[in-house]
């Protein structure tokens, strides 16, 4: 056994981690990340970079088949090898030098082995070979583990070799019928990318699809899936499973049979927590762990663990399983931590320079199916569940100059939510082609609560999409100055 002591010791060397200890780092600390498997995480390898390279090519042929010209230049479907080959390389064809590199750039340590809390600030991390290595921190131990798929208890589903979101993320071969199991985003990135591919694609969930976006959103994502060929069983359940001369079989709630050649199973994520020591501190391993506004892991009453030298960021602590929320979490704690080293105290104040209050107020994100959804802040449900006073205002985008000039017959809607009692803005949710660059104008409004009056005079170019700011806000207004009447407006 050898013993080894930094600052901070950071278990798991995702981006979340990785984040953590830069942050660190930086502040003029030392920190040691402890990893057993790809430097990089999920994100790198198995989600956001391969999945959205999944995604990429099939964007860009109905973006050319939306326009009459550009369209008549295209001949013939996608070519999935090509397609995966440049998955491969957004992949880093599943190498993590690059990331090591830069690890040893950034002065930060590289642990190897699986690492596991053994006492106050120490991480016993197990090599393959069954060595162990001490790892003391001075000041704390961060757990950036991240979270998995979640496989559910379905009679006979896992004796069909089903597929998680790691396994489909990095598809060698592209099935000829693939049943998806769960309606949320990686379902629904998902039928859309092998239905692209050229599966026969069968969608099954127990809600509608998207459950957590606005239903206007979710109708026009399965109005599209649907007219790209995918077959959604919505609102049912899959009671069995079986596997029979290398056919899958899924028995619904309703009575149908569904009959693929491979089965991914998309119904959610639990925290990777099961096997770190937690009943070292008091936790009960396999938990999510919580987390207060500091980022300190908490017990089920409140309090901190220890003296507060154990904190939690990403996924594992449920606040958003989103990699740059995860990412900004990371890099508010390192330099909080760097702060207190210092003997001083972190600014956690709402927006302050080390909270978090974006998680709460301000969460962005972007589903990459066809078309587009882009979201911030509370949707109208949530923040009506809150007891807001609010004004919900919609838009159709397909009645904006700069959309119909994107591509012909362009579908989509707008809406904001609006804080009645301040008159900010305190969600946007966009749906169609090409909208996810709207979001960052709307998570800057919502950040900086922005007033809806001073919002008049952020003047959008014409004609782009953006005009849909000035269309959203002359409703808000009840102004008459322009009427659209269902098409794209022309005066400018």
């Amino acid at each position: 056994m050898t013993e080894k002591l930094f600052d901070v010791v950071i278990i798991g060397a995702g981006p979340v981690g990785e984040n953590v200890a830069d942050r660190v780092v930086q502040g003029g600390l030392t920190a040691a990340i402890v990893e057993h498997e790809l430097v990089g995480g999920e994100c790198s390898y198995w989600a956001c970079m391969p999945t959205k390279a999944l995604l990429r090519d099939a964007a860009a042929l109905r973006a050319a088949r939306a326009l009459p010209a550009a369209g008549r230049t295209v001949t013939g479907d996608l070519d999935p090898a090509t397609v995966l080959a440049r998955r491969d390389r957004f992949a880093s064809n599943w190498s993590e030098s690059g990331q090591v590199e830069w690890l040893n750039h950034a002065g930060i340590n590289l642990v190897r082995g699986h690492g596991r809390i053994t006492g106050t600030r120490t991480v016993t991390v197990t090599q393959t070979d069954g060595t162990t290595t001490t790892v003391q921190a001075r000041h704390a131990v961060v757990i950036a583990t991240g979270s998995s798929a979640h496989v559910p208890p379905i009679r006979g589903l896992a004796d069909v070799a089903p597929w998680t979101s790691r396994e489909a993320a990095a598809v060698q071969n592209i099935p000829t019928r693939l049943a998806i199991i769960g309606g949320g985003v990686v379902g629904s990135e998902m039928a859309t990318a092998f239905s692209a591919l050229g599966s026969q694609v069968t969608l099954v969930s127990q809600s509608r699809l998207l459950p957590g976006v606005e239903p206007f959103a979710s109708d026009q994502v399965a109005t599209a899936l649907r007219t790209a060929g995918v077959s959604l069983h919505l609102d049912v359940e899959v009671t069995e499973a079986h596997r029979d001369s290398g056919a899958v079989y899924l028995a619904l709630s309703d009575g149908a049979t569904v009959e693929a050649d491979e089965v991914l199973v998309a119904t959610g994520r639990t925290p990777k927590t099961k096997d770190l020591g937690l009943d070292h501190v008091g936790l009960t391993p396999g938990d999510w762990l919580r987390v207060d506004d500091a980022l300190a892991v908490v017990d089920d009453g409140g309090d901190r663990v220890g003296d507060g030298w154990l904190y939690a960021a990403g996924d594992v602590n449920k606040r958003v399983l989103l990699t740059h929320h995860g990412k900004y979490q990371g890099r508010a704690l390192g330099d909080a931590i760097a702060v207190r080293a210092r003997g001083e105290e972190p600014d956690l104040s709402p927006w302050g320079r080390h909270a978090v209050t974006a998680d709460e107020r301000a969460a962005t994100q972007v589903i990459f199916t066809d078309p587009e959804v882009a979201a911030v802040g509370l949707s109208a449900e949530a923040a009506a569940a809150a007891g807001r006073n609010i004004r919900v205002v919609d838009y159709d985008l397909g009645a904006v100059a700069g959309a119909a000039l994107h591509a012909d017959d362009y579908r989509g809607q707008a809406r904001m939510v609006v804080d009645a009692d301040r008159n900010i803005l305190i969600g946007f949710t966009a749906v169609g082609p090409d909208v996810a660059e709207l979001l960052q104008a709307a998570t800057i409004a919502i950040a900086g609560e922005v007033p809806v009056d001073r919002l008049w005079h952020a003047v959008p170019a014409y004609p782009t999409i953006s005009e849909i700011w000035l269309r959203l806000l002359e409703t808000d207004r009840g102004s008459s100055a322009v009427k659209d009447s269902g098409r794209a407006d022309q005066s400018g």
